[in-house]
């Protein structure tokens, strides 16, 4: 295969990792700060 060819795929596939990863842990951040603030300030977590 094409060197730059397996340069784009193994780009390609860093960037789609990565970007799975943040919205994963940028999810799980929002779900554990919205508990917080039910506990802390007895805010809805609908707001």
């Amino acid at each position: 295969m094409n060197i730059v060819l397996i340069l784009i795929a193994v780009i390609g596939g860093a960037v789609g990792i990565l970007s799975t990863l943040y919205c994963t842990i940028s999810m799980i951040a929002v779900i554990i700060w919205k508990i917080y603030r039910k506990a802390k300030y007895h805010i809805s977590m609908f707001d």
